[in-house]
């Protein structure tokens, strides 16, 4: 390449940058220069890596570089050695999104759709939600108009990667001479390497954060004080006071009244089989030794920090204290080595049409909310008075379809009030009261008593995803596809607080166990804490990869579990905001979670037809300075897989006394 060639490359792209005044005064150095030496001398003086670096330059905005040099950044990354290519795999999503949006902001609309559909299939698992927003930008206009988009060009990717990684990286950037890719990983992504080996995948739940907000604005969110702790002259505080030597006592008598029961139906179901009753004994023995063992961590849980209420809390009649008080004396113990008994309630003949399923904390009434706006509710007393036969394994069949022959003509209550599909249902604590919510944007209060419409709640413009009663009762909070959720009272119409910040659809809510603070998960793929009496966001955990579908608090209000439409739950530490620990091992959305009374096991529900039983106490052990030294947090432990037949499960619920309520619809099977 001579001299002259090489200036017309650089003043092709001074003007293609509009850089009209270095142009000019390039073009006046040239004229001097040339009159000053000869072309030949300065020729010799441009060596061949130079003159490759200007080229290279020269060709930086071409549509058909972003195609070309993406494609042989993806090809090196998927051909690297198999311990460091998950992590260069990393960096191809964020660089093809931005890679897709720089040519729409430069008006290359037709090699940003060939580009988009090329490359789009390497990420459909992972990042579907995302690509469906996107494949609706059509012109340069509508980046700035979609917040989505708009928030991406903003701020920047964080992606942790091994040194040895990144090292490996630049080298291959560098001599290939891919100044697209170069410039869209220097503007849009942060790395953050670490020393040492590479971490995998399972263990680094954070390992790359696509989020709307700056990282280090939820940073300084992350830092404000909260306090997890339980109430004051809380119910488990009052079973304190009436005497943990008396409580020791009845529970082994609750127990052994139980494990009756569960003998006698036991020997109904299995005609009264020889050998089930010294298995029995053995079983109780046991769970009696464990349960001595794990009353430490029932007094740990107790022994929480005590915090005042923020919000004006309703007075609990005594005989409603009692009848808790005595719950709490005969809760069954739960830990590793002894698992909680499971009640599953299966919706037959739905057609599909169920929505969702909420079970009572007694367990003695289940709700379900159907796609044709009803809301049915079935009474367990009276469902067990009309199938004397059912099922010997502990499933419990609701007909919702079919009417049984009965006088009143079915066997559940029928709601209607609502004009769209029910999304979401919730028991108060007591039973008396049941919430749904729809998709005509609305929330209603209906009563079990009077089996009556009450209240109709109206302030969302959206339809309302998900709606939770206080743990004790007379205030409850909703979530929206219009990225709010809202805190209600049942005695107002009007939401007391409207908590806004979420970059898309808060999908679900769930309450502290000190009514001081909600937290709502997010189809933006983050989670975030509220303070109730501010309406101030305190927390924004940040990690999953997709939407957020479920949440769980822990009894005593220290951590909290978020599962996704991936498969993953997350344990999180409220106090710092990080995760202490993934689960993994679902194969498909979670749709609910429950801690145990005690907090030792956490339960999930999953589309993939099982309830898998996790150990939280083993992992909980261990401090958290520990956990941040080490630089990997321990995993919990899967106790337990129970599978179904074809059902998946929609809801779970432990019981005060420590049995798991589980519900959801039987589906066809393949």
């Amino acid at each position: 390449m001579d001299q002259e060639d090489i200036d017309k490359v650089v003043l092709a792209y001074l003007d293609k940058r509009g850089f009209k005044q270095a142009g000019l005064a390039f073009q006046q150095e040239r004229q001097q220069h040339s009159k000053g030496s000869s072309n030949a001398s300065s020729t010799a003086q441009i060596g061949p890596d130079i003159a490759k670096q200007i080229l290279a330059f020269s060709e930086v905005d071409g549509p058909a570089q972003y195609q070309e040099r993406y494609s042989k950044l993806r090809s090196w990354a998927y051909s690297s050695l198999d311990q460091y290519q998950h992590e260069l795999v990393r960096v191809l999503y964020p660089v093809f999104i931005h890679g897709f949006m720089d040519l729409v902001a430069k008006g290359h609309i037709q090699e940003a759709r060939g580009f988009f559909n090329s490359f789009r299939g390497d990420h459909e698992v992972t990042h579907s939600r995302d690509l469906q927003k996107l494949e609706g930008v059509l012109s340069p206009s509508h980046l700035e108009e979609m917040e989505f988009a708009h928030s991406l060009r903003q701020s920047k990717v964080n992606i942790k990667i091994c040194q040895y990684s990144y090292d490996l990286l630049l080298q291959y950037l560098h001599k290939s001479q891919s100044i697209t890719m170069l410039g869209i990983i220097n503007e849009h992504i942060n790395f953050q390497v670490s020393p040492g080996q590479p971490t995998s995948i399972a263990d680094d739940a954070e390992y790359v954060t696509l989020f709307g907000s700056d990282q280090d604005a939820a940073n300084l969110i992350n830092q404000k004080e909260i306090h997890w702790g339980l109430l004051e002259d809380s119910f488990e505080e009052k079973l304190e006071k009436t005497g943990v030597s008396n409580m020791d006592s009845d529970k082994v008598d609750g127990e052994t009244r139980e494990g009756g029961e569960l003998e006698e139906n036991k020997k109904r179901f299995d005609g009264g089989k020889q050998g089930t009753t010294n298995k029995k004994l053995k079983k109780d023995k046991a769970v009696g030794a464990t349960a001595k063992a794990h009353r430490s961590e029932n007094v740990a849980v107790s022994g929480a920090p005590r915090v005042k209420p923020e919000l004006a809390l309703p007075v609990v009649p005594i005989e409603v204290e009692q009848s808790i008080l005595e719950d709490l004396r005969n809760r069954v113990q739960l830990s590793s080595v002894a698992l909680p008994s499971i009640s599953f309630y299966t919706f037959l003949n739905t057609h599909d049409s169920l929505n969702c399923a909420s079970i009572s904390h007694d367990g003695s009434m289940v709700a379900g909310g159907f796609s044709d706006s009803s809301l049915k509710v079935w009474d367990m007393a009276k469902l067990g008075q009309q199938n004397v036969n059912s099922p010997s394994q502990g499933e419990i069949e609701l007909a919702s379809n079919e009417p049984s022959s009965n006088a009143g003509g079915r066997s559940y209550t029928l709601f209607r009030g609502h004009a769209g599909p029910v999304h979401s249902a919730t028991f108060s604590p007591l039973g008396d009261f049941l919430l749904s919510s729809s998709s005509d944007s609305t929330i209603r209060l209906w009563s079990t008593k009077l089996n009556a419409n009450l209240v109709c709640y109206k302030g969302h413009n959206y339809p309302v995803w998900d709606v939770q009663f206080s743990p004790l009762g007379h205030y409850f909070a909703s979530a929206s596809h219009d990225r709010t959720s809202r805190i209600w009272s049942v005695d107002r119409i009007q939401p007391l607080r409207i908590m806004a910040g979420h970059l898309s659809d808060v999908d679900c809510v769930q309450w502290h166990a000190n009514c001081n603070y909600i937290a709502t998960g997010s189809s933006d793929k983050t989670v975030r804490l509220w303070d109730v009496q501010s309406g101030e966001c305190v927390r924004i955990f940040i990690g999953h990869r997709s939407m957020i579908l479920s949440l769980a608090m822990s009894p005593d209000g220290r951590y909290m579990a978020s599962g996704d439409e991936d498969g993953t739950i997350m344990m999180w530490d409220l106090a710092s905001g990080r995760c202490v620990s993934p689960l993994v091992g679902h194969g498909s959305c979670i749709w609910s979670l429950a801690f145990s009374c005690e907090g030792s096991l956490i339960a999930s529900g999953s589309a993939d037809c099982t309830v898998k039983i996790w150990d939280v106490a083993s992992s909980s052990k261990v401090p958290k300075m520990d956990d941040i030294k080490s630089g990997s947090a321990s995993r919990l432990r899967s106790l337990k897989t129970l599978p179904t037949k074809s059902t998946p499960v929609y809801a779970l619920q432990f019981s005060r006394r420590n049995l798991l309520f589980a519900a959801g619809a039987l589906s066809k099977q393949s």
